[in-house]
């Protein structure tokens, strides 16, 4: 909903964006062919160390359906089948993979002015169930989410969380990891022709005490090339250069500095290269 919440796992997602969203230290390609017809593919390849890993995705479109298909490297079949608004305000997904029996899931939807409340459950004898909600506003939401796993009579996750979000800035508290962490974030958006954007996340570990801090920043440097940086307590630095050499293709490059790092390089780097026609 326009005025509305987020589903749960939108909270946060801003700061966590900038500072971890497409650094990879890797070899990555991508490429996508749309379709006029509502099909579209996407082929991509990964290599790690001496390993290359890929898969290949369709993507099909037709009114409120939506049919995803993946096929990696290992003959792994992926498939998920999304219906939208297929009762007033709700979305449902039905998911599978193939040759794992067990992996069905259903997926429910329902996006209210004043509420987002998403479900799952899988398809099984002992399956997983999983419900978020997040309630308030576009601009103040409130949260949790809950995984219970029938299989042991346990709880799998359950996280909860706040957020307050203005078109400046946003800022999250999250109580997560079954309440051993209290993670802090806040992200601001500079008024400057740069576009400069400044993201910080604080982790406090309840059992430990142990503390965590990241910041980073994003800035364009001209209109094609966006400038991520990130640094951590842990002695990590970081930094990704992302440019859009033609519409709707980007290669990136990220490197990672590690200066508590003894044996071995300090140093890691990654190029990742996405291509639409």
């Amino acid at each position: 909903m326009a005025n509305g919440p987020a589903p749960f796992s939108e909270i946060g997602k801003r700061a966590r964006d900038l500072l971890y969203k497409d650094y990879n230290f890797n070899h990555k390609f991508t490429l996508s062919v749309p379709s006029s017809s509502g099909l579209g593919l996407t082929a991509t390849g990964f290599k790690k160390d001496q390993y290359f890993v890929g898969d290949i995705n369709s993507l099909y479109k037709n009114g409120n359906v939506t049919v995803d298909v993946k096929v990696d490297t290992y003959s792994n079949v992926s498939t998920k089948v999304t219906l939208n608004d297929v009762f007033h305000r709700k979305k449902v997904a039905l998911s599978f993979n193939i040759p794992d029996h067990k992996s069905g899931k259903l997926d429910v939807q329902y996006l209210h002015p004043h509420a987002a409340i998403d479900s799952s459950i899988g398809l099984n004898p002992a399956p997983q169930l999983e419900l978020s909600a997040a309630i308030g506003s576009k601009d103040v939401s409130m949260g949790a989410e809950v995984g219970f796993n029938t299989t042991s009579a346990s709880f799998s996750k359950y996280n909860a969380g706040i957020t307050f979000n203005k078109p400046d800035f946003s800022a999250t508290l999250m109580l997560a990891d079954k309440g051993e962490a209290l993670k802090a974030s806040y992200i601001h958006y500079v008024d400057r022709p740069d576009g400069l954007t400044v993201a910080a996340e604080l982790v406090h570990r309840l059992s430990s005490s142990e503390n965590r801090f990241t910041i980073g920043t994003s800035q364009s440097i001209d209109p094609k090339t966006v400038l991520k940086t990130r640094f951590s307590d842990d002695g990590k630095a970081a930094f990704q250069c992302q440019r859009a050499w033609r519409p709707n293709s980007l290669i990136t490059l990220s490197a990672e500095y590690d200066s508590t790092k003894i044996f071995g390089s300090p140093a890691k780097f990654g190029l990742a290269l996405a291509l639409k026609p």
